[in-house]
């Protein structure tokens, strides 16, 4: 028999933001880190590319947070034009825990403490199911690209030359 362990409670504040959105997604603690992209794929045995990647930058220093397929890395000087910054740099991972709540690695489309600005890769739309992180570094949860855009308020756009 084996006891359901309850999820971290950087999980738990997802997955009431997923349950408040209607959203069919539960948040699932896997045995091993996916910290990356890759570690995520490989965990879930999908494509790297299903991988919704949430990376928080600085757009002339206002938090953007951007959800990007697993398959490719954000182009900062397309993203900074296309948002109409004069930059966009990564933020430092300090910050990142203080404006999401979230490690790097764990960080979700949602769960914040504030609402922050978000983009979302169209690149993400090749997917019929995406795969999210839950608030933690071991955490993972399915969605699509349509859902992804309705919970985050998030723009589609190319962030990325591929």
């Amino acid at each position: 028999m084996t006891i359901e362990q309850p999820l971290p409670e950087r999980s738990q504040i997802v997955q009431q933001h997923l349950d408040e959105a209607g959203l069919p997604g539960r948040v699932r603690e896997l045995p091993d880190s996916t910290r990356t992209a890759a570690d995520a794929a490989s965990a879930l045995d999908c494509e790297v590319g299903a991988i919704a990647s949430s990376l928080l930058f600085l757009a002339d220093d206002e938090p953007v947070l951007v959800m990007t397929s697993g398959r490719h890395r954000v182009d900062t000087d397309l993203l900074a034009r296309q948002l109409g910054a004069a930059s966009v740099t990564m933020t430092p991972a300090k910050l990142v825990r203080e404006i999401t709540g979230q490690a790097i690695g764990g960080v979700s489309p949602v769960g914040h403490p504030a609402r922050l600005r978000a983009v979302v890769d169209e690149a993400l739309e090749d997917y019929e199911v995406i795969w999210a992180a839950g608030g933690t570094p071991r955490t993972v949860f399915p969605l699509t690209f349509a859902d992804l855009v309705a919970i985050t308020g998030g723009t589609p756009l190319r962030v990325a030359d591929d």
